[in-house]
C-alpha cells in the first residue's frame, strides 16, 4: 500500500493534570475504507520508539514499510478489504525530527512564546494522548471503533480507552503489554532516561539554540533496543564476534564485540531523529500510567474492572520489559470483573519485540477475534 501522512489539529487540549495545551497537532494514516454506518474502524496504538507508521510505504522506493505492515493490508490479518484502520502519532513522540512525523512536545513552538516549549511543556500521560486520539475520532465521524489495539505503549493506550471510554469499542487487542507493571519497570524507565540526564549538553532540558544531547540520547536508545530483545537473538545472530576481524576485544578497551558495535550503529541514526526532552517525557507518560486514568481511576485493578470490550491478549513469554507474569496478572483482572478475556503467546527469539517483529503466525487468530 502507499499511504498519505495526514494531519489533525487542536486549538487546545486541556491535559488530565489541567493544563492547557494550544495549537496540537499529531499526524495521522488511515488504510482502508469507512462503511456507509461507519462501524469498520480500528485504531492502532504505536508502541514507545514507533510512529503512526503502521502499514505501508509512503511512496514505491521506501526501503522498509510500516512496523506491521505483513499484518495490516488487504486479505491480511487486519484486512483492509473489510476494516477502515487509523493510527495517529502520539503526543511527545521520540521521533520529533523525522518529516514524517508530527507531534506537539517539548520540542514543538510554544504560540505564547514564539520559541520551543523544553521543560515548560506539560507534563502529559498516556490518558491525554488517548484525549488526543479520542477528538480525532470525533474529527471522523466516528462513534464507535470496531477494535482497539496497539504493542507495548500501544498496548497501555488500548487500555486506557477501553477503560475510560468503555461503550466506545467492542473489541481490544492489547499486545506485549501490562496494564500493573509497578516498580520493577518504573526502575527501568529510569535507567533508560539516566544517559541522557547524565549528558552536559542536555542542560536541565534547556538546549535547543545549543549542542544537542545526542550522545547520552544515543546510549539510552542502546538500553532500550537491549532490553526489548532477548539473549536468544543477541547470541544467534551475533555471539562472541568481534566488531572487526582480527582486532581482539581483549588487546585495548577501545576495540569492541560486534554486538556492542550494532547497538551503536543502530542507535546513532535513531539519535538523529529524536528529541532527547521528548524521550523523558515519554518515560514519565509510562511511569505513570494507570488505566482508566481519563475517567478518574486511581489503581490498576479499578480502570480494568471498567473494561467491557471484549478483549484478545497477546504476549511473549519472554518479554523483558512486560513480563508475562505480569501481562497474565492484568488479563486476569479484567476477567475477574466480569469481561471475556483470551491469551495468546507470541513465539520467537526477539523478547518484548516478538510482538512488532514475530506476530505473523497468530494471524488467523487475530482476523478470527476481529470477525466474531
Amino acid at each position: 500500500m502507499i499511504v498519505e501522512k495526514k494531519i489533525f489539529e487542536m486549538p487546545v487540549l486541556e491535559t488530565l493534570s489541567g493544563a492547557t495545551i494550544k495549537q496540537v497537532r499529531v499526524g495521522y494514516e488511515t488504510y482502508g475504507t469507512l462503511n456507509a454506518d461507519r462501524s469498520n474502524a480500528i485504531l492502532i496504538c504505536h508502541f514507545f520508539s514507533g510512529t503512526s507508521h503502521a502499514a505501508g510505504r509512503y511512496a514505491p522506493e521506501d526501503v522498509l514499510p510500516g512496523y506491521w505492515d505483513y499484518l495490516i493490508g488487504p486479505g491480511l490479518a487486519i484486512d483492509t478489504d473489510r476494516y477502515f484502520v487509523i493510527s495517529s502519532d502520539t503526543l511527545t513522540n521520540l521521533n520529533a525530527y523525522d518529516s514524517t512525523v508530527t507531534t506537539t512536545g517539548p520540542a514543538s513552538i510554544d504560540p505564547d512564546t514564539g520559541k520551543p516549549y523544553g521543560m515548560g511543556f506539560p507534563l502529559v500521560t498516556i490518558g491525554d494522548f488517548v484525549r488526543v486520539q479520542k477528538a480525532l475520532i470525533d474529527h471522523l465521524g466516528i462513534s464507535k471503533l470496531h477494535t482497539v489495539m496497539g504493542p507495548s505503549m500501544g498496548g497501555l493506550q488500548t487500555y486506557e480507552w477501553a477503560a475510560s471510554y468503555p461503550d466506545m469499542m467492542d473489541r481490544i487487542i492489547p499486545v506485549i503489554s501490562a496494564a500493573n507493571a509497578g516498580a520493577w519497570l518504573i526502575a527501568w524507565l529510569d535507567v533508560w532516561a539516566t544517559p541522557v540526564r547524565l549528558d552536559p549538553n542536555w542542560r536541565g532540558g534547556d538546549y535547543y539554540g545549543h549542542p544537542s544531547p545526542l550522545e547520552g540520547l544515543k546510549q539510552s536508545l542502546k538500553i532500550v533496543t537491549l532490553q526489548a530483545n532477548h539473549w536468544q537473538w543477541a547470541n544467534r545472530i551475533h555471539g562472541e564476534a568481534w566488531a572487526v576481524d582480527e582486532v581482539d576485544p581483549v588487546q585495548a578497551l577501545a576495540n569492541r564485540y560486534r554486538i556492542e558495535a550494532v547497538l551503536e550503529g543502530a542507535a546513532a541514526p535513531r539519535a538523529a531523529l529524536s528529541d532527547a526532552n521528548n524521550f523523558l517525557y515519554l518515560i514519565k507518560a509510562n511511569q505513570s500510567f494507570i488505566p482508566g486514568m481519563g475517567a478518574g481511576a486511581k489503581t490498576a485493578a479499578e480502570g480494568l474492572a471498567r473494561i467491557k470490550a471484549r478483549t484478545l491478549v497477546l504476549y511473549a513469554p519472554t518479554d523483558q520489559v512486560f513480563a508475562a507474569e505480569w501481562v497474565r496478572q492484568t488479563a486476569k483482572m479484567i476477567a475477574d470483573a466480569g469481561t471475556p478475556v483470551e491469551m495468546a503467546e507470541i513465539e520467537g527469539e526477539f523478547g518484548h519485540l516478538n510482538g512488532v517483529m514475530a506476530m505473523a503466525p497468530l494471524g488467523a487468530r487475530i482476523a478470527a477475534f476481529l470477525a466474531r
